[in-house]
């Protein structure tokens, strides 16, 4: 049965992996902010009810940045955020608290609504973080004019994915989303499972198309929020996955089901260097 309360308290989890690599923070772009302002938002909202939930959203902030960085909310944080208000930069540690009080409160609403079905709760909740992503890839399409291809049958059509993913990544990376490091990768080398996975580059449409799978590895470094996504998943077992959603959805616009393995745990991977194996398969 799911419970609408954490399976471990903030300050306990903060305890155990404090972050300190992530004082000070970096600034980040006002076009990030508004479009997961735009994401976040309205999906918080269609679960809690905009202003039923900011008090609870407050709370959560005021405690997040408390116990995460020591700085007091600076006045008018969550409302500039909400009403997309730029008239003071945004900075990382500010986001990543935000982010963390958006999602711990759906979280609790949604382990609520299903508190005596756990798979319906585990879906759900999986279901608002691919909502968010949808919502934020729509305007990130729009705002880089990406032109995807309607499908993965041909090189060029992989060619015109593998650019359209690195025009993503230098959007996070510009944007101050990831403070270093962005590659999607399709070369794969690794042990997932006891079980060895290599993939060249070139073998990734082969694999797909006439075995029914392909590999990936998303590679990034510094992720804003970071902190929050490891402590979320050790809170409630589930992260936000900004970003990696933002590339599911991607993947859905070409024709395929893509994500990163069931048994991912951002706990387990340093700041500079979070790796996600991705599973690839034609959606059929």
């Amino acid at each position: 049965m799911p419970q609408n309360k954490p399976k471990r308290e903030l300050a306990s989890v903060v305890a155990e992996r404090p972050f300190r690599e992530f004082s000070p923070w970096w600034k980040m772009g006002n076009e990030f902010i508004q479009f997961m302002s735009t994401a976040i938002v309205s999906q918080w909202t269609v679960l809690d009810g905009k202003k039923a939930g900011l008090e609870r959203i407050q709370n959560y902030l005021d405690e997040y940045l408390k116990l995460v960085y020591d700085q007091a909310v600076r006045p008018n944080l969550l409302k500039n955020f909400v009403e997309q208000d730029f008239s003071s930069s945004f900075y990382s540690g500010e986001f990543d608290a935000l982010s963390y009080a958006f999602y711990r409160s759906a979280f609790e609403t949604i382990a609520k609504k299903h508190e005596e079905d756990s798979a319906t709760f585990v879906q759900e909740r999986r279901k608002f973080t691919k909502e968010v992503g949808k919502v934020f890839f729509s305007s990130i399409q729009e705002y880089l004019q990406l032109d995807l291809p309607f499908e993965l049958k041909t090189p060029s059509q992989f060619l015109n994915l593998q650019k359209n993913i690195n025009l993503i990544g230098e959007f996070l990376v510009a944007q101050g989303y990831l403070k270093e490091q962005c590659e999607f990768t399709f070369s794969v080398d690794v042990v997932q499972a006891n079980q060895h996975i290599h993939q060249d580059t070139d073998d990734f449409l082969k694999n797909i198309n006439d075995n029914g799978l392909g590999y990936a590895l998303y590679i990034m470094g510094y992720p804003a929020i970071f902190p929050s996504a490891v402590y979320l998943y050790q809170m409630f077992g589930e992260a936000q996955h900004h970003s990696s959603r933002t590339i599911e959805e991607l993947f859905e616009k070409v024709g395929c089901i893509a994500h990163e393995t069931h048994d991912f745990d951002p706990s387990k991977f340093p700041s500079d260097r979070v790796v996600e194996l991705w599973k690839i398969q034609l959606n059929l």
